[in-house]
């Protein structure tokens, strides 16, 4: 992997606004991928629906482009799953805003909607996904795998589904910390003033918006109940360990953010990267705030390249982009099918960040309500 700043970074933010109000007059999209029966791959819900695999390839390398957005090389291994689609259909990706956030992409769909320019799919944070949902942004399409995938990870009508996750995890430049904290309730010591980061803005960023609810969950909250997560951050900040710098690569590499709270295949992703520039990060999952989460891919309801979209999905809940995403060190959604069937990378598998316990996932209502919580607490428990 190579390491960049990761998709939460706020920094793109202001040059995609500017991208997005040049973008009106791009021309309408080309959604006529048709078969000779005269099936269109913009209203297929399947593969089948469109006639079958084969003639969704077809279609797709007739396309030719894949618009995608928010997707950095360095996280999850996305750059291996890019390098493979591209190799293996001959299809180019054109990856707009890698730095991006998930709002961003929902931004993208609703102000470029008839334009080629318009992301074709998107790999959003769980509570994202569930807003693009209900706005309508989203079209239904079962991949082949998608009856394999855990009923609560996917939406009934297969606008969204489960592709990676992981845990949040605190990263530690242990060359710089004398005693790397392990724990939430460990953050809050006098050691680390102005040493703690999160990767991002929860109200824009999922990864941020996972460790606001790990710390709930580390502070008598619940999945019910993000209102002491904020609270957390409101006492770090006003003790001065929180740094409103948001954490990348090269944050840490200059030793702004030597403490991050970010997931744990990024974290560990970045440890990799390090050891050749002589940082020592090591990555813990704090057990008083085990917090586990998903990202959902999807497809733009009106993408300008239909076919190419339902081919990428197809692509990525393959066994082959599954054990692409499980080599960034994320758990992929398939991965319990992928075991049973015999096609789990076990070398890969058997890097992952160590946790104990089964995971347990906050309902669709208890998102919706988290995030309001969220978008309107924020700023204020950070200020003081």
């Amino acid at each position: 992997m190579t390491v960049s700043l990761p998709r939460t970074a706020a920094a793109g933010v202001l040059a995609t606004l500017a991208a997005l109000a040049l973008s009106a007059c791009g021309a309408a999209p080309d959604t006529t991928s048709t078969t000779a029966d005269g099936k269109s791959a913009a209203t297929a819900t399947s593969a089948a629906d469109f006639g079958g695999l084969d003639k969704l390839v077809a279609a797709a390398k007739k396309e030719g482009t894949l618009n995608a957005i928010a997707l950095p090389r360095d996280w999850a291994n996305y750059g291996a799953l890019i390098d493979g689609f591209q190799k293996k259909y001959g299809i180019k990706i054109s990856d707009e805003n890698p730095d991006g956030t998930s709002q961003d992409e929902i931004n993208a769909v609703t102000s470029r909607k008839g334009q080629d320019r318009a992301p074709d799919v998107l790999d959003l944070g769980s509570s994202f996904a569930l807003s693009a949902a209900q706005q309508g942004l989203l079209a239904p399409y079962k991949v082949q795998s998608y009856d394999d995938i855990p009923a609560g990870q996917k939406d009934t009508q297969a606008r969204w589904y489960n592709d990676y996750g992981g845990y949040i995890s605190i990263g530690c430049d242990a060359k710089r910390v004398k005693t790397c904290p392990t724990t939430f309730a460990d953050l809050l010591k006098p050691q680390y003033k102005g040493q703690v980061a999160l990767n991002g803005n929860p109200t824009k960023s999922g990864s941020a918006f996972g460790g606001v609810y790990a710390a709930a969950l580390a502070s008598g909250g619940s999945f019910d109940d993000i209102q002491p997560g904020l609270d957390f951050f409101a006492k770090l900040k006003k003790n001065g360990n929180y740094t409103p710098v948001e954490s990348t690569p090269a944050t840490v590499e200059k030793g702004e953010t030597p403490i991050s709270i970010d997931w744990d295949y990024l974290n560990a992703g970045y440890a990799d990267e390090f050891k050749s520039k002589g940082v020592d990060w090591k990555v813990t999952v704090p057990s008083d705030g085990q917090f586990s989460q998903y990202y959902s891919q999807a497809i733009n309801k009106d993408a300008p390249h239909p076919a190419a979209a339902r081919l990428w999905q197809e692509y990525l809940y393959s066994a082959e982009g599954q054990n692409l995403w499980l080599k960034g060190y994320a758990r992929p959604a398939l991965m319990t099918a992928l075991e049973k069937a015999g096609t789990l990378d076990k070398t890969a598998a058997a890097k992952l960040p160590e946790v104990t316990g089964t995971p347990k996932f906050p309902t669709e209502a208890q998102q919706d309500k988290a995030k309001t919580v969220i978008s309107q607490g924020w700023a204020k428990a950070i200020s003081g």
